[in-house]
């Protein structure tokens, strides 16, 4: 009998016992093609020998010191390495265990900029539907996530929240993307304007909407609008990359190709690449600048922040991708990718939409191809998706409630960065007979 409280009692879960790869074994000798990361975690996949010696190398020198204490090399390296590759301006990293508390640090951070430079009024949040910020009471609340906010609902802070940039189900019939973009950047700074900008402290957003939606990148020209709006009012943008972050999407951070520059940036995910549990915000310099000159310290902090062995970790990730040239090859097996997956559900009656960014891809199943309307919630297509497609050795990541928060079933997919071509086409042959089993059936 386990001990163990899992996320599902009543599933058996095989047990792993090592990695090889872009593979996962278990304990009866079983090989799965991790098509997925996990959760877009295991971007060098899972036996990368050389961040495995550098977390092996640090525990023999330290593992762990508290930083009320001291700071550590690891750490203050990591921070060097992720802001040279930052967007203009930022000039700080806070460390943290992984991608909720990056943004419940990135809304204390705001919430204490404009404490510090005198506008306490402001401490409302805004942010989109269809969207997920993490499981702890602050991001819970930012996220647009109708399952998972369910049940929490009577003690979640009260956010707003306004549409997602969801071209597949969001655009009107002839209008252009300009148009669509136009028209959420208006949707925002009317409910901006409805609240009283000057109560509103923070816009939040994932740069490429992950879980949720399935891998859906905004249309273009959308994010400079967003901007515009924040910067009209005075609101903070903080994006949330932690999925589409870290090299996911083709370059370190997916704002690069948005042309934008936020205030709080947050990050985790494949930062550490399983290696270790991490995360990061990282910190606009006026930001930074208010708080140091004002209270002059941030209000909030954790026990394993700055943790010496998980930098290290990050430290010879962030290594490994800049080295070996991983995010031209991250570019191009995407498009590898985004390609076979669209040729090969050109026709396909139950596919309704591919979308994605570098090796982050969405596929997005519907009842009918032509009219978009979704598989009916009890079916569950996602799931059969998923266990079908374990069956047969390999994994992806699927979710449901992608058209409105209840209808709706996609699957994510996110290799390694060090995937082949073949087993691109392993991905989507084994994807394909999946999606078959799943929507032919109806055990």
């Amino acid at each position: 009998m386990s001990h163990v409280f899992h996320r599902d009692p009543s599933v058996a879960l095989p047990v792993v016992v090592a990695g090889d790869g872009p593979y996962l074994i278990d304990r009866d000798g079983r090989r799965y093609l991790d098509a997925s990361g996990g959760a877009a975690v295991s971007c060098l996949g899972h036996s990368d020998r050389e961040v495995i010696a550098a977390i092996k190398a640090q525990l023999d020198v330290l593992p762990y010191a508290h930083t009320s204490f001291f700071t550590n090399e690891p750490a203050e390296a990591l921070a060097e390495a992720l802001v040279s590759h930052a967007p203009e301006g930022f000039s700080r990293v806070f460390f943290v265990s992984g991608g909720s508390e990056a943004v419940e640090a990135a809304l204390k951070l705001a919430r204490q900029y404009f404490v510090e430079i005198g506008q306490p009024a402001r401490h409302r949040i805004v942010a989109r539907r269809q969207s997920y910020h993490g499981g702890t009471i602050g991001g819970l609340s930012a996220g647009g996530n109708v399952a998972r906010r369910e049940l929490y609902g009577p003690i979640l802070l009260d956010v707003s929240h306004v549409s997602p940039c969801y071209a597949y189900r969001g655009k009107e019939p002839g209008e252009s993307d300009d148009a669509y973009g136009a028209r959420l950047a208006a949707e925002l700074d009317a409910e901006l304007l409805r609240l009283g900008p000057e109560t509103v402290m923070a816009f939040v957003a994932e740069t490429v909407v992950g879980a949720t939606l399935g891998a859906v990148p905004a249309v273009a020209g959308y994010f400079r609008r967003v901007r515009e709006v924040c910067d009209r009012h005075g609101v903070l943008l903080i994006l949330d990359e932690v999925m589409s972050g870290m090299g996911r999407t083709g370059t370190m951070y997916a704002c690069e190709q948005e042309g934008i520059v936020p205030d709080l940036l947050c990050v985790s995910k494949g930062i550490g690449a399983g290696y270790q549990p991490l995360g990061a915000t990282l910190v606009h310099e006026r930001i930074y600048d208010a708080i140091v000159s004002g209270s002059g310290a941030f209000r909030h902090a954790h026990t394993f922040m700055g943790h010496a062995t998980a930098c290290a970790a990050g430290l010879a990730v962030q290594r490994a991708i800049a080295e070996r040239g991983l995010l031209p090859q991250v570019r191009s097996l995407g498009d590898a990718l985004l390609s076979a997956l669209r040729e090969r559900f050109a026709e396909y009656p139950f596919v309704g939409d591919v979308r994605g960014r570098g090796l982050f891809v969405g596929v997005e199943l519907v009842a009918d191809r032509e009219s978009r309307q979704p598989f009916e919630p009890g079916r569950a297509v996602h799931k059969r998706v998923k266990r079908a497609a374990m069956a047969r050795g390999m994994l992806c990541y699927p979710n449901g409630g992608t058209a409105d928060g209840v209808r709706g079933d996609h699957v994510l997919l996110a290799p390694a960065f060090i995937v082949d071509e073949r087993q691109l086409t392993i991905i989507v042959d084994t994807l394909a007979e999946a999606i078959d089993e799943a929507t032919t059936t109806d055990h």
